[in-house]
């Protein structure tokens, strides 16, 4: 048998036929998109991303993705990592997760991370706490102020309910269908999926109770996160749950992160000249926590 191809088709014996039909074709194919870039991959190396931060090295550079809606993306970062969000068009909604890398079984824990620092709505300063009173990571920057604490993500039952599908590979995806793929990714299940942080998309608590939406507040806006242990990052960019808008209306969500143990280390040492001892206490319970697993996690190991 004799087989020629060229970029569409591939001729077996004098018959052309579809390019993909035979694994020489095939593999042709698939060579031919190497290189290409879309906004719903990774860029890799991240130090090939174009635009880093002012006054970050491109080399320092260690995530660099676009996050259409309704897609998700899962990270390991290490200690004094810095990570970056960015609402690029005024309508992304990060439903985020983070597990201590090294002991899955700590994780985010949302009420303690409204409840220990006396204050719901999240903003530069703002620890975020696992189960085990250790700060995972902390908001050193915010140009959004419009997250939310409360509601939690979406589900396959409410997004059908509203937007006639809500299946992870549908054109309404909930936030817990794809951070159940993002868990998988890392040995973990839909039994391990405790209540998500979702940014830049606001939520107020009435005089009366009720839970209202804020929306987001507009396109161009970040929020930056200072790791404190090396974590298992989830992000479902997915509509939230009080969303009013009719139709499926997520945008695109940049995610950057890059080593910064500089920074880290100046967080740490400040944490006790502050007025907030219950930040300072979670302080020292991940710094223990960080010294007792050298050098692997510990400050040595940047």
């Amino acid at each position: 048998m004799s087989t020629t191809s060229t970029a569409n088709t591939v001729a077996v014996n004098g018959t052309a036929v579809n390019d993909t039909a035979t694994t020489a074709a095939a593999r042709d194919h698939a060579r031919a998109q190497a290189g290409t870039v879309t906004d719903s991959m990774p860029v890799l190396p991240a130090s090939a991303w174009p635009n880093p931060p002012a006054g970050v090295a491109a080399d320092r550079l260690t995530w660099a993705e676009t996050v259409p809606g309704g897609r998700y993306t899962a990270k390991v970062l290490a200690r004094g990592t810095r990570l970056r969000l960015r609402d690029l068009d005024g309508a992304a909604c990060a439903n985020l997760l983070l597990y201590r890398a090294d002991a899955t079984h700590e994780r985010l824990n949302v009420a303690d991370t409204v409840k220990v620092p006396w204050q719901a709505y999240l903003g530069t300063g703002h620890p975020l706490l696992s189960d085990a009173g250790r700060v995972l990571a902390t908001v050193v920057a915010d140009t959004s102020g419009r997250h939310d604490a409360f509601c939690g993500t979406t589900s396959l039952a409410a997004n059908t309910a509203k937007y006639g599908e809500g299946s992870a590979h549908s054109g309404a995806p909930a936030g817990r269908e794809l951070l159940t793929l993002a868990a998988a990714k890392h040995g973990l299940t839909a039994r391990d999926l405790p209540p998500v942080l979702t940014f830049f998309h606001g939520v107020r608590v009435e005089s009366d109770g009720a839970l209202t939406s804020v929306g987001t507040a507009g396109a161009g806006t970040e929020l930056e996160l200072l790791v404190h242990l090396p974590v298992i990052v989830l992000i479902a960019n997915t509509a939230h749950p009080l969303d009013p808008a009719p139709t499926y209306p997520t945008t695109s969500l940049e995610v950057l992160a890059w080593a910064a143990p500089e920074d880290l280390d100046a967080l740490v040492s400040g944490a006790g000249s502050g007025d907030d001892p219950e930040y300072q206490r979670a302080v020292l319970n991940t710094e223990d926590a960080a010294a007792a697993a050298a050098p692997q996690f510990g400050k040595d190991a940047k």
